[in-house]
């Protein structure tokens, strides 16, 4: 009876509380209408569905990207657009990693400039996807003995990138005459003095450096060199230029270590790759070489001079109608030492000559003989098959220093059939120590077993 009484209480208390409630949003209603409005208001804001989100702008143009039509490019293929590209550069250096563009649809005619990177953050990128065109007139080349176009010095985390291309119109410089007629630069082409032809893009003294995407096209020398540079990456590049073009080499190496240069096609005048002094540590995968001269390790030596090369991997790469295919070249009276080599996966076509070691190169008609040479030590070839025109492989070592450690296995070589009645010659070798495991055809009979 007593838990009954207490239930019947709260519940009255409950009631009486809830018809105060009541009585006085009635009162307060009635005292304010404004009230009611803003309530039924809020209880229909609960029932809407939620507004569309408002999608922010698109955000502007990133304030580390510095376009050289923003700093007075033309991009009209004949104005001069060298200051621009300076004054972006320039700017960009300040900015904190930023980039430079040159942008797509437009053509920047362009003379000699060094960019340099005192005074740059690290990891600059030069952004390509126009088109830039070396300047041929001779104001642009004042003395004619600039022997680079486009450089890049002392930049530590450079990229060079993008869909674009450099023309370095090297026609104008192959074909005979002059720049223009004033500048007083010969060339002509084999004997022409090469240094007074430049080199399209120079990376000198570069770190953590990476080229990719771009097209370099008709280098009035080489296209694209890397000389004291560390940790190089050069990927989805193409170098093109005519097979007869003189000493364009595709990419040149030169006192750098830690290069990787991979997926990528190149045709020039002269060696697609070419390792010089001061290189180890070089890794070269799936590039396409034709025409030009092959990948090549030297010329070393040349004058007396010392020079060391080591390291160096070559795998599954293919080689068009070249004049060598994968080549050593030392000259006599030079001292040092090439090591550590591996050739692998090689494919050939129409090659003059697939594998090559010489001791004795000489790009002139004469050279004097000479004892001393660059030893040649630990050169493995493996997986080397297709067609040659003229010799299988030529081993040509030095009597002072034999070729050591040459090994060759799994060879798939065979002539040309060209129907015209021309027998190819057979291997040779000249002092060349090494082994081989079969298959090896034609077979290298005469490759000495064992060491010098």
């Amino acid at each position: 009876m007593i838990k009954e009484m207490k239930r019947r209480s709260t519940t009255n208390a409950s009631c009486a509380n809830a018809t105060f409630v009541h009585l006085a949003l009635l009162l307060l209603v009635a005292a304010s209408p404004s009230f009611l409005q803003h309530c039924l208001a809020r209880r229909e804001s609960h029932h809407r569905p939620p507004p569309a989100p408002v999608m922010p702008p698109p955000p502007p143009p990133s304030a580390a990207t510095f376009s050289v039509l923003d700093y007075g490019a033309a991009g009209d293929g004949a104005t001069d657009d060298t200051k621009a590209f300076a004054d972006a550069w320039s700017a960009a250096c300040a900015g904190g990693a930023p980039t430079v563009l040159v942008p797509a649809s437009y053509v920047f005619l362009v003379g000699p400039i060094t960019f340099t990177g005192d005074s740059c953050e690290p990891n600059m990128v030069f952004q390509v996807d126009g088109t830039i065109l070396a300047h041929t007139g001779s104001t642009a080349w004042r003395s004619g003995v600039l022997t680079q176009w486009l450089e890049f010095k002392n930049v530590r985390g450079l990229t060079i990138q993008g869909r674009g291309t450099v023309d370095g119109q090297g026609s104008h410089w192959w074909s005979g005459g002059s720049v223009a007629g004033d500048a007083e630069m010969e060339l002509d082409s084999d004997r022409a003095e090469t240094s007074n032809r430049p080199t399209a893009v120079k990376v000198f003294q570069g770190a953590s450096v990476t080229v990719a995407g771009i097209t370099i096209r008709n280098s009035p020398r080489f296209h694209l060199t890397f000389d004291t540079c560390r940790a190089v990456e050069v990927h989805d590049v193409t170098v093109s230029s005519p097979g007869d073009s003189p000493n364009t080499d595709g990419i040149h190496l030169a006192g750098s270590v830690g290069v990787s240069i991979h997926h990528s096609t190149i045709a020039c005048g002269d060696d697609c790759i070419s390792i010089q002094d001061g290189c180890s540590d070089v890794f070269i995968r799936s590039v396409h070489c034709g025409p030009g001269h092959g990948i090549s390790i030297g010329g070393l030596g040349k004058g007396g001079a010392s020079a060391a090369v080591s390291d160096v991997t070559v795998q599954d790469v293919t080689l068009k109608q070249t004049m060598t295919g994968v080549r050593i070249k030392t000259w006599q009276g030079g001292s040092g030492s090439v090591r550590n080599v591996r050739f692998s996966g090689v494919r050939v076509s129409a090659v003059k000559t697939p594998v090559v070691i010489d001791q004795y190169y000489c790009d002139h008609t004469t050279c004097a003989n000479q004892t001393s040479a660059v030893a040649v030590a630990g050169v493995a070839y493996q997986g080397v098959a297709g067609t040659y025109t003229e010799r299988p492989v030529y081993l040509a070592c030095s009597d002072a220093a034999p070729c050591s450690g040459v090994h060759l296995a799994d060879f798939q070589l065979a002539p040309v059939e060209d129907g015209g009645g021309d027998h190819p010659h057979g291997p040779f070798c000249w002092k060349a120590y090494g082994d081989q495991v079969k298959p090896v055809e034609p077979p290298v009979d005469c490759l000495l077993a064992g060491a010098p």
